[in-house]
């Protein structure tokens, strides 16, 4: 197998990127641009998982950046939240976040995040890494302040909250592994980057 003369994240999360700086990854970034919506909406309507959703929108991304970089290796990446076997999509107000909140509180949910290579146009490898995680019994008032204090940098989060930030404080309890709660399952890409001879090991 040839090796790819770059990296391309086609991701424009920060914090992916972030991530892969922090490990010593070179990369340049292209942001695939999908209808990630209407793919979703045309998943579920099919029975999809929200792994198999992960996957597919994580592959959409990689495939969409690979065509028209067919010289480098494209990471794609996508993450869904489970909750009760449904789909929880990005609240589109406070309210909303509220209410979502005010359910999940007590009960368990699992983040799901997808990571797929592409090189050439062609797949070359996937994973999608699964966390468990459980929400504490916060009372309505921290709840509310949580909302008001966070809502400018949650509002873009699927399930309301950011690990890496005050939202930790809702959880009791967290099974799996951190970078994949941040969204990119790092440790088996950096085996793959490294089997692959993309960096040195």
């Amino acid at each position: 197998m040839n090796t790819p003369e770059k990296i391309l994240l086609a991701s424009g999360s920060k914090i992916r990127q972030q991530l892969l700086i922090n490990a010593g990854v070179p990369f340049d970034v292209i942001v695939a641009r999908i209808d990630e919506e209407s793919i979703k909406d045309a998943l579920v309507s099919e029975g999809a998982s929200p792994r198999e959703v992960a996957d597919a929108l994580a592959e959409g991304k990689a495939r969409k950046v690979s065509f028209k970089n067919p010289e480098a290796m494209v990471i794609g990446c996508d993450q869904t939240l489970s909750f009760k076997g449904r789909l929880i999509s990005k609240s589109e107000t406070k309210d909303e976040a509220r209410e979502l909140l005010r359910e999940m509180r007590g009960e368990r949910h699992k983040l799901l995040s997808a990571v797929v290579i592409y090189e050439g146009g062609e797949p070359k490898w996937r994973h999608v890494g699964e966390v468990r995680l459980v929400m504490k019994n916060f009372s309505d008032s921290y709840l509310d302040e949580y909302l008001d204090r966070n809502w400018d940098e949650i509002r873009h989060c699927v399930g309301n909250y950011m690990l890496e930030a005050e939202g930790v404080r809702l959880f009791s309890n967290i099974e799996g592994d951190y970078f994949t709660v941040l969204g990119l399952p790092l440790l088996p890409l950096l085996a793959y980057l490294s089997e692959r001879e993309m960096i040195a090991s």
